[in-house]
């Protein structure tokens, strides 16, 4: 594999825009075929004419899967010489995902770009997490994300929350009556758990779901989610958190599910049974496009079913796990 191409200018991904995205995404497609060996090998499994990949609707997406099964990382990386390291939570018997993070600042400088982009600075909230199942596991993203929003927060009401609901009733009163924005940050279940047992009315509060059933409670619908969790608290809008282990850019909906990337994601959608068919808009399965994702691989086939619109704002609709391992049986590596 050639090591002769120059390094990628990470600087510039974190000004991406609308008018340069495609540039920029485009020359870390170049970049990740030089420098990845297993995105390289995917790309050569599907006969790609590199040099004919001249917009991003033509660059193959490498399906979530690899991140169980490979280590996804651009050289001169390795797993021994990255800073961090998230893992999935996976199912008994299930390899996790792995995504091996080689530059914390450059996640750091995403995540709070992204974030700012929507809510502004996190220094302006209170944040607690509620985020059960996460918190007893180690290198859980979302755990991260929130440890670093809570950082950069400096607020010392601050705090995760396992269990202990009594204890985040208070705090959320408090933090009400002195009348301090506070974002509750939540996995839904939990959310759904709280809710129920502790009724309220939640002012100065923004509430964010990040997904996160897992056959812990019956199957609602976003809609219906929502509606309880507007019911209980007496607000208008629950806002909701799209991420995974596999990205480090995230996306934000602040009502009704419909999310908005932040400026070093875009998303496309790509036919059930072709994966090379890819648009801007419609409904598909996911593809998702992470600038931040320079040192591992920024283009990723997931297995979410959603709808694009014609704005650039994303629904997630739900998942077609199987579909994420199609295309793997193309490589054996």
């Amino acid at each position: 594999m050639p090591h002769n191409t120059a390094l990628i200018n990470t600087a510039s991904l974190l000004n991406a825009n609308d008018s340069n995205f495609g540039i920029l995404a485009l020359s870390v497609f170049r970049h990740q075929y030089n420098h990845n060996l297993i995105y390289r090998q995917y790309c050569d499994a599907m006969k790609v004419e590199v040099e004919k990949v001249n917009e991003i609707q033509k660059i193959p997406f490498l399906p979530i899967a690899f991140f169980k099964s490979h280590v996804v990382l651009c050289a001169p990386y390795t797993p021994d010489n990255t800073t961090l390291v998230f893992e999935s939570s996976g199912t008994t018997g299930e390899n996790n995902s792995k995504h091996y993070i080689a530059d914390r600042s450059l996640y750091l400088q995403s995540l709070m770009a992204g974030f700012s982009q929507y809510y502004g600075s996190p220094a302006q909230y209170s944040i607690l997490a509620l985020l059960p199942s996460y918190l007893e596991r180690k290198n859980a993203s979302l755990v991260y994300m929130a440890k670093e929003l809570m950082s950069a927060s400096g607020n010392k009401n601050n705090g995760f929350f396992i269990n202990e609901w009594d204890l985040l009733s208070s705090r959320l009163k408090s933090l009400q009556a002195a009348g301090v924005k506070t974002l509750l940050l939540g996995v839904t279940f939990a959310l759904l758990d709280f809710a129920e047992a502790y009724p309220m009315a939640l002012k100065n509060t923004i509430v964010m779901e990040t997904g996160g059933m897992k056959g812990r409670k019956k199957e609602m619908t976003r809609q219906e989610v929502h509606d309880f969790l507007k019911q209980q608290w007496n607000i208008d809008n629950i806002h909701s958190e799209y991420g995974m282990t596999e990205l480090l850019s995230q996306a934000y909906a602040v009502r009704d599910g419909i999310y908005t990337s932040s400026a070093t994601m875009k998303v496309l959608v790509r036919e059930m049974n072709d994966p090379l068919e890819v648009t801007d808009t419609g409904n598909g399965l996911l593809n998702v496009i992470d600038l931040a994702n320079v040192h591992s691989c920024s283009f990723i086939a997931t297995a979410d079913i959603a709808t694009i619109h014609k704005d650039g704002t994303f629904e997630i609709l739900g998942r077609a796990d199987h579909t994420a391992l199609r295309g793997c049986s193309l490589m054996a590596v």
